[in-house]
C-alpha cells in the first residue's frame, strides 16, 4: 500500500498544502441533532410519567413500552452525537477558549446515561440545559450566535 501511494504521489504532485481541523468539512457538526434527540427523551419522559397505569388496560402498557424503547433510543443517540461532537470536532485550542469543555462533556454525556435508565424528568432537563451550553460553546468557536430552538 504504501508502494501504491508513493507511486501515485509520483505521478500527481500536489502544488498546495492541505489542513483542517476536524476530520469532515466545517458544517457537518452541528449539536443540533444531540439537541433533537434529547428533546425527544424529555417528550417520552413527560409522556411516561403522564400515564395513568391505574386504568387496567393494556394499552397503557403497550404505550409505556414504546414510551420506554424510544425514550432508551433518543438518550442513546444524543449520547453519540454529543461524543463525535466532542472528540472529532472540539481540538486542544477551544479548551483555552472553554476551560471546562470536557467536563461538560462528560457531564453531558453521564446524563444521557440516567436519561437513557431512568425515568427521571430532572436529569432530562439537565440534559437539556448541559446540551444548551454545548451549542453556545460550539457556535462561539464560529464567532457565531446562534439561537438554541426547541421544538416544544
Amino acid at each position: 500500500m504504501k508502494n501504491l501511494t508513493a507511486k501515485i504521489k509520483q505521478l500527481f504532485p500536489s502544488k498546495h498544502i492541505v489542513s483542517a481541523h476536524c476530520d469532515g468539512p466545517c458544517g457537518v457538526y452541528d449539536p443540533a441533532s444531540a439537541r433533537i434527540a434529547a428533546e425527544a427523551a424529555l417528550s417520552m419522559t413527560k409522556k411516561i410519567l403522564a400515564l395513568d397505569p391505574s386504568d387496567g388496560k393494556h394499552a397503557t402498557a403497550n404505550t409505556l413500552s414504546r414510551y420506554v424503547a424510544i425514550k432508551e433510543e433518543q438518550a442513546h443517540l444524543a449520547k453519540t452525537e454529543l461524543l463525535v461532537l466532542w472528540t472529532d470536532y472540539f481540538k486542544p485550542a477551544h479548551l483555552a477558549q472553554f476551560p471546562d469543555l470536557h467536563d461538560t462533556f462528560w457531564q453531558a454525556a453521564k446524563l444521557c446515561s440516567a436519561v437513557k435508565v431512568e425515568v427521571s424528568l430532572e436529569h432530562a432537563e439537565e440534559l437539556m440545559a448541559t446540551i444548551n451550553k454545548i451549542h453556545s460553546m460550539f457556535w462561539a468557536t464560529k464567532g457565531r450566535d446562534v439561537t438554541f430552538y426547541k421544538a416544544s
